[in-house]
C-alpha cells in the first residue's frame, strides 16, 4: 500500500525546522505509528535505530540507554532514535528526561522519536518528567478520508468495517476479518496496554464490560443496569474505573452527562462509544449485508461512528464531548471548548428517541446547535472534513 499517513510530514517538518525537541506518537495499536516511523526514517533518509519495547517481559531503563548510545554511535550526519511501545519501560520518562538533558548539550544531538499505544501510562510520564521537552503528535483510528484514499472504501464499507489498516485484506472474508479483529486487535490490545500496563482484579470483568458495550454501540446504560447483565461484577466504581482503563487504550469511552456546563464523569448513565466501529462489528453477529439492511441497528452505527469522529480528532486538551438527557429528551453529542458549547443530533433514522435540541437549548440559550445526516449535514460531507472544522 502506497499510502502516507499526514503525521509523516508533521513529524519530518518538526525534527528538520522546528526547535529541539523530543517527538512523542500516541494513538491505538494497528493503526501505522510503526508503519509511519519507517516512512519517517525513509523520508529524513538519517542514520536512525529503531527499536520496540514490546517484550515479554517488558525492558528495564537500561534499555532505553543502551539504543540511545546506539544512535549517538552513528556520528556524522544527524541521526535519528526511534523508540516503540516507549511505555512498557518501568520509569521510562526519567531515563528519558536524563538522556535528553545530556543530548541538548552535545554538539551533534540525535533526534528522538517516541512511540506510545497507552494514553495513561504516556501522559502520566510526559508531565510528570518532559514538561517543556517534547512535541505531541496523534495517530488515531483510520477516518473515512484515509480509508477511502487508502482502499478506496465506500462511506457505509467504513462505517461497519472501521478504520483498521491491516484488516483491510480480510474484509472480503468477513469470517475471517472478524477473527482477526478479535484476536490480533482488541485481545492484543486489551491483554498488552490495559492488563499488563495496570492492576485489574478482575480481567474476565474487564473483557466483558469491553463485550456489552461493543454490543450496545452509542447506548446509554447506566452503571447499575450493567452490573445486572454481568457476571462477578463487584459495583459501579468497579466497572467505571474499568471503562477508564479501556479508554487509555483507544477502545471505549463512558460519555459523560453534561450538566450545568461541566461533564460529570460518574453521575448518571454513561454513554458509550467505540473508537472504532470494527471493534462493534467484530462482536455484533451481523454480516455488512445483514447490517446494512437492519435500519435500528445501522442507525446504532452511524452515531457512533459520528462519536467515535469526535473523539479520535478533538484534542482533550481543548475539547470535551459528552451528552444530555432529560427525561425522554435526548442529545446525541454535546461538545465543548471553554464556554462554547455545540449540541450535536444525528439524524440516523434509530426510532424511539425524542430529539432534546430545543429543551438544551431552553436551558443554555448559547449554544449552537448542529444536525448531521438526514436534512443537516450529509454524512459524507460530515465524516470527509476534520472534527475540528466544525467547531470554529
Amino acid at each position: 500500500m502506497a499510502f502516507e499517513l499526514n503525521v509523516v510530514a508533521d513529524l519530518a517538518g518538526a525534527l528538520r525546522e522546528g526547535p529541539p525537541l523530543l517527538q512523542i506518537l500516541i494513538g491505538p495499536r494497528q493503526v501505522g505509528k510503526t508503519t509511519a516511523a519507517w516512512d519517517l526514517a525513509k523520508r529524513l533518509d538519517w542514520p536512525s535505530v529503531f527499536e520496540a519495547a514490546d517484550l515479554s517481559p517488558p525492558p528495564g531503563p537500561e534499555w532505553i540507554e543502551t539504543h540511545w548510545q546506539r544512535a549517538r554511535a552513528l556520528g556524522g550526519r544527524p541521526a535519528l532514535l526511534v523508540l516503540d511501545e516507549i511505555q512498557k519501560v518501568p520509569g521510562w520518562s526519567v531515563t528519558v528526561k536524563r538522556l535528553w538533558d545530556e543530548e541538548r548539550r552535545r554538539p551533534d544531538p540525535v533526534s528522538v522519536v517516541l512511540l506510545g499505544s497507552s494514553s495513561l501510562g504516556l501522559h502520566q510520564g510526559m508531565t510528570e518528567s518532559l514538561a517543556g521537552r517534547f512535541l505531541l503528535h496523534r495517530c488515531m483510528h483510520w477516518s473515512f478520508p484515509e480509508v477511502a484514499a487508502a482502499f478506496g472504501m465506500r462511506l457505509d464499507e467504513w462505517i461497519f468495517f472501521g478504520g483498521y489498516p491491516g484488516a483491510e485484506p480480510f474484509r472480503k472474508n468477513e469470517v475471517q476479518w472478524v477473527r482477526y479483529i478479535a484476536d490480533s486487535l482488541i485481545e492484543t490490545a486489551i491483554a498488552r496496554d490495559v492488563l499488563q500496563m495496570h492492576t485489574v482484579a478482575k480481567p474476565a470483568l474487564l473483557r466483558s464490560l469491553f463485550g456489552l458495550a461493543a454490543t450496545h454501540p452509542s447506548q446509554i446504560l447506566s452503571w447499575n443496569k450493567m452490573l445486572g447483565q454481568l457476571v462477578d461484577a463487584g459495583n459501579t466504581t468497579t466497572l467505571s474505573h474499568y471503562a477508564d482503563l479501556l479508554e487509555t487504550a483507544f477502545l471505549l469511552s463512558a460519555l459523560p452527562l453534561y450538566s450545568a456546563g461541566t461533564p460529570r464523569k460518574r453521575a448518571g448513565s454513561p454513554k458509550l462509544i467505540l473508537w472504532n466501529n470494527a471493534l462493534v462489528s467484530a462482536f455484533c453477529g451481523y454480516t455488512f449485508t445483514a447490517a446494512r439492511g437492519d435500519g435500528p441497528w445501522w442507525g446504532r452505527l452511524v452515531e457512533n461512528a459520528v462519536g467515535l469522529h469526535l473523539l479520535n480528532q478533538l484534542p482533550r486538551e481543548s475539547y470535551t464531548v459528552s451528552y444530555w438527557r432529560d427525561g425522554p429528551q435526548e442529545v446525541d453529542f454535546v461538545v465543548s471548548r471553554g464556554k462554547e458549547t455545540w449540541a450535536l443530533e444525528v439524524k440516523s433514522g434509530r426510532p424511539g428517541r425524542i430529539s432534546g435540541l430545543a429543551g438544551f437549548r431552553e436551558r443554555y440559550p448559547r449554544a449552537k446547535v448542529l444536525i448531521i445526516g438526514t436534512g443537516g449535514i450529509p454524512l459524507e460531507e460530515f465524516f470527509s472534513r476534520p472534527a475540528p472544522d466544525w467547531f470554529k
